[in-house]
């Protein structure tokens, strides 16, 4: 049985690794192979028959994939309704999450009134308080969970950026079962029809929005009000990104939400005062036993829980689990805990496909099956502390592996901080601050915010501590293989022979370096950051990062969502410089982020002096026309702005942006930031015979006031990259311009639609160019493009 469900569940994540869907026709192969099972079973052999089997749920988890995938991509938003006003009603489904500009909830469509639209059932929304310049709107709508509302919005398709080694929102929001994203118009067709439509999953999230108001009233302007409600309703949106940094230097970002062990001291508390307070009933355990009404007491504890957690991954896991365990319970069977786990494993792959695309689904089971293995089938009975510590041992060896391939980083402190924090926090922080949830105990939730306090300081210490973290590039997958049954090798029983082989296997994960460029190579990777700029430029023994992207919110930007998991991905550790061609936005609103957590060597830009970035405390020049160097046989050239620039007050930034051109033996880059027609001409005139380039990232995005035609002749560029943001409000790259290029015969590339670009020039070698999307494709990014 246990082989079976693995079986299935491997067919399910075969299929999420899918560029397209299959054929439906392809599903006749089930009938086939369970046709070669039963009929001539008596003739064949036991391994041949259970090969078979598994064969035929190994498809059986594929095709059910499949068609689950299938039914969700049909609920996409036309390409013909996207940016169009459309008015529909239906009901806020969702806890609506407090944003920078203001509200964002789920919604399910009920009916859509504009006439011929096609709206999915399921969509995202976000309404506005203020504008983007600050500017209050009065009349923005301000909803709550479970009511129903009319609204005007505009849509668009589930787009986000796509880059190696960066978490991949769009497979979230498929997972999540999003079939567009948008935003709530002003209009006076906006109107709520009911205040609450009584469903029990909008009961859940209304209740769920009652605590997080009260929670927010009660602990307003308190540090680790985010952590609390996080523990209480699973809501982790209001957590700084300071906090959520030290929780991963620290290791226990699996405590800030409700895990399986918040779940299961919840379930186990129910379960034993329910025992104690039945058994002293006569009446009630003669009518039902007290082990079985405790045991209804600790699943229906579970389930609230869980429910009221949002029903995330790691909770449904234990769910699942205990709801096994208590249906044992209660018909009096011993079930081995394996199985329970297995189960659990079934239900959640049945119920979601798509959980296999989380890091939460891996890092969750992957504990539980590391304890079950350290513990189980041991001869004698460990004392307490010694299982306590075996399972931390168990869990952090057998996980790390797999946070080296998801994150690229693991925490050295991390049984320390977790032998710590784990009984403070699921028996001390979690009971109080739900308890505190009730009215009238504010002073639990201030005592829950105390400890939390104390918790913190501790764990501050230790991420200060050195070694504390342990970085490095990612690890291949055959890595991470050989180091998984490493792990388990060195988690076998005592006096199991030749263990050390365990430690052996483990190394190719941790010492394999990462591909670097040869001598004379010139690698240069145009990062999909949105409506911006990011180029990560690297040579044998040196890296050159050119811009940062964009600021998105005022607590997250490109630089640590993007450029930074990329650097760490890559095994960049370090920048021997970093050049930020001008002031937008676009351009330098990751840079902070990026020197916060990557060194470099120097700065250049055309920065005022005033601006933060310069503060940051590394060497900065400005980058002037003539400047020049060479890396490892790659020759690297400022060609604008001049000196002169500078002094004309009347330019404007884009006029003093940085140009940069790189020559290697294999090929050649120009990067020409934001530059326009009166900038080309200048280059046209100071520098004609610098400007030829095998690849071009496109002045100013494809904008009209970039790209002339003498500019691209000169270029003449083999391929072009325009770097901009899904559905961009500013129309770029301009089709008119899009043309200009083509007719030169240059490959075009877009990073909204190709995602990131990887090429390679390396000497005596035709150049080698790559996009993202087409390299690492999903059937899920055909809705999007």
């Amino acid at each position: 049985m246990r082989s079976s469900i693995l079986a299935f569940v491997a067919g399910v994540w075969l299929l999420q690794q899918q560029a397209v869907l299959p054929d439906p026709a392809w599903g006749w192969g089930l009938p086939l192979l369970a046709t070669a099972y039963w009929l001539p079973r008596h003739r064949l052999p036991g391994v041949v028959r259970h090969g078979l089997l598994l064969g035929m749920l190994f498809g059986a988890g594929f095709l059910f994939a499949a068609a689950a995938a299938g039914q969700r991509m049909q609920d996409v938003l036309p390409l013909a309704w996207e940016g169009v006003d459309i008015v529909l009603s239906g009901v806020v489904a969702s806890l609506p999450v407090k944003t920078e500009h203001g509200q964002r909830f789920e919604f399910d469509v009920e009916q859509v009134i504009t006439p011929g639209a096609q709206v999915p059932r399921h969509i995202q929304l976000n309404t506005y308080t203020t504008a983007f310049n600050g500017k209050p709107l009065p009349d923005a709508p301000r909803v709550h969970a479970g009511e129903r509302w009319r609204f005007t919005v505009r849509l668009r398709r589930p787009h986000a950026n796509a880059n190696p080694h960066v978490f991949d929102l769009e497979a979230w929001f498929l997972e999540r079962n999003l079939g567009a994203l948008g935003s709530v118009r002003d209009s006076p067709d906006n109107q709520r029809l009911r205040v609450f439509v009584a469903r029990p999953g909008y009961a859940v999230e209304a209740v769920r929005e009652a605590i997080a108001l009260r929670l927010d009233c009660v602990l307003a302007g308190e540090p680790y009000a985010g952590v609390l409600k996080a523990l209480v309703i699973g809501d982790q949106s209001a957590i700084p990104p300071a906090q959520w940094a030290l929780y991963q230097r620290t290791g226990i970002t699996h405590l800030i939400s409700i895990s399986g062990l918040h779940v299961t001291m919840l379930s186990g508390l129910a379960f034993a005062l329910v025992y104690w307070l039945w058994r002293r009933s006569v009446r009630l355990t003669l009518r039902l036993p007290a082990r079985r009404a405790a045991v209804l007491a600790g699943a229906l504890t579970a389930l609230l829980y869980v429910l009221l957690a949002g029903f995330a991954v790691p909770a449904q896991r234990t769910l699942y689990m205990l709801l096994v365990v208590a249906v044992a319970l209660w018909s009096g069977r011993v079930i081995a805990p394996t199985r329970v786990l297995l189960w659990a494993l079934l239900i959640v792959v049945l119920l979601d496909p798509w959980a296999v695309l989380s890091a939460g689904f891996w890092l969750s089971f992957g504990a539980v099956a590391a304890m079950l293995f350290a513990t189980t089938a041991r001869v004698g009975k460990l004392h307490w502390l010694r299982a306590w510590l075996a399972t931390q041992w168990a869990v952090t060896l057998a996980l790390a592996p797999v946070l080296l391939l998801l994150f690229g980083q693991l925490s050295l402190v991390s049984p320390l901080a977790n032998a710590f924090a784990i009984p403070l926090v699921s028996f001390g922080v979690t009971p109080l601050a739900l308890a505190g949830s009730v009215p009238g105990m504010d002073w639990l939730l201030y005592a829950a915010h105390w400890l939390m306090a104390g918790c913190v300081w501790v764990l501050d210490w230790l991420a200060h501590l050195p070694l504390a973290l342990w970085q490095q590039p990612e690890p291949g997958g055959a890595a991470v293989v050989l180091a998984l049954l490493g792990a388990l090798w060195l988690l076998l029983p005592r006096g199991f022979p030749a263990r050390w082989v365990g430690a052996l296997l483990i190394l190719p994960a941790l010492l394999t370096p990462p591909p670097q460029p040869q001598p004379g190579a010139l690698w240069v990777t145009v990062l999909d950051v949105g409506q911006g700029l990011a180029v990560l430029v690297r040579t044998a023994h040196h890296a050159l990062l050119f811009d940062t992207g964009p600021r998105y919110t005022a607590e997250s930007d490109s630089g640590s969502r993007v450029i930074v998991p990329y650097l760490r991905g890559e095994g960049v550790a370090r920048l021997d410089g970093l050049i930020v061609s001008h002031d937008d936005n676009d351009h330098s609103g990751g840079a902070l982020s990026v020197l916060r957590e990557v060194p470099a060597g120097w700065l250049a830009s055309s920065l005022p002096a005033t601006h933060p970035v310069l503060a940051a405390g590394v060497r900065s020049l400005r980058c002037v026309a003539g400047q020049h160097w060479q890396w490892d046989g790659v020759n690297f050239a400022v060609l604008h702005p001049t000196q002169a620039s500078y002094d004309d007050v009347r330019l404007k930034d884009n006029n003093r942006g940085c140009v940069l051109k790189m020559d290697g033996a294999g090929g050649s880059v120009l990067l020409s930031a934001d530059i326009e027609a009166r900038d080309e001409a200048e280059l046209l005139a100071s520098v004609p015979d610098k400007l030829p380039a095998t690849l071009l990232v496109a002045p100013h995005h494809g904008s009209r006031t970039s790209s002339t035609p003498d500019f691209i002749a000169a270029v003449h560029p083999d391929v072009t990259v325009f770097t901009v943001g899904y559905r961009n409000r500013f129309g770029h790259p301009r089709g008119d311009i899009v043309a200009r290029y083509a007719r030169l015969g240059s490959q075009l590339l877009r990073s909204d639609s190709h995602g990131a670009v990887e090429a390679h020039f390396v000497p005596d070698h035709a150049p080698s160019v790559a996009a993202w999307r087409q390299t690492r494709q999903r059937y899920w990014q055909a809705g999007v493009r």
